[in-house]
């Protein structure tokens, strides 16, 4: 994912930041605590694509 574009993204919810998981393809909000996929490099921010982090996931 590139670094600049992480700069000018943000959640389509609270347009809070985005954190990369390179490990899951997935643009964490941590605000929202939502994933957003990223398919084929391309961030899909769609809310209803978006699945839901667990407390857990949020602490990592």
């Amino acid at each position: 994912m590139d670094h600049r574009l992480l700069e000018i993204i943000a959640c389509p919810v609270c347009n809070g930041r985005l954190v990369f998981d390179k490990e899951k393809q997935e643009l964490i909000c941590k605000t929202e605590r939502l994933a957003y996929p990223v398919r084929d490099g391309i961030p899909v921010l769609l809310e209803h694509e978006a699945r839901k982090l667990s407390q857990d996931e949020i602490s990592r």
